[in-house]
């Protein structure tokens, strides 16, 4: 929130291929940074380990608002082209052609509508793992896209040029 090089570190993230978020595991019980990088993230179009929703949404020069969708749209509400055509007026939009072909929330309707936003692979490496209890450790672990560590007593990251969980898990999630 307005402290230090926020805007580099963004542009750098929006065009990497994958994010890497390093923790303090000794810290993250109390300050939950994890929880405060994925809002902030998120507030600025970055969207984490998610997919980008199923719909197809082209602006017109003219002719209205035509909405479609292939399966119900059960979390839009009882009147999703309602809806829609209200969020598309929020934008200025009064003609374009939508899309569905899957269930989408207002969230992802407004992703797909405003049309800034990435999708991009994250994993989180706690390090300092053994400055903390083995249930602490256990219960970080247990997070999803987690990996556990320690770089000074080589805890899952090993020398540059040899193999690790970490490197493999890093490569898993570029799709190399």
């Amino acid at each position: 929130h307005g402290k230090g090089r926020g805007k580099e570190v963004i542009a750098c993230a929006r065009s990497a291929d994958a994010i890497l978020i390093v923790l303090d595991a000794g810290k993250e019980g109390l300050n939950r940074h994890r929880e405060i990088l994925e809002n902030e993230l998120q507030t600025v179009g970055i969207r984490l380990n998610e997919r980008p929703p199923d719909v197809t949404f082209n602006k017109k020069a003219g002719g209205g608002v035509r909405f479609a969708s292939t399966v119900p749209l059960t979390k839009l509400g009882p009147d999703p082209q309602k809806l829609a055509t209200a969020i598309m007026r929020e934008y200025r939009i009064t003609s374009a052609d939508l899309l569905a072909r899957e269930d989408i929330s207002v969230d992802q309707l407004v992703d797909v509508i405003v049309g800034n936003r990435v999708y991009k692979p994250c994993c989180y490496f706690y390090n300092k793992i053994d400055t903390i209890t083995v249930e602490e450790v256990d219960q970080l672990a247990r997070m999803p896209h987690s990996l556990v560590g320690s770089v000074v007593k080589k805890y899952n990251i090993r020398e540059p040029l040899e193999d690790d969980p970490l490197k493999a898990m890093l490569w898993e999630y570029l799709g190399l």
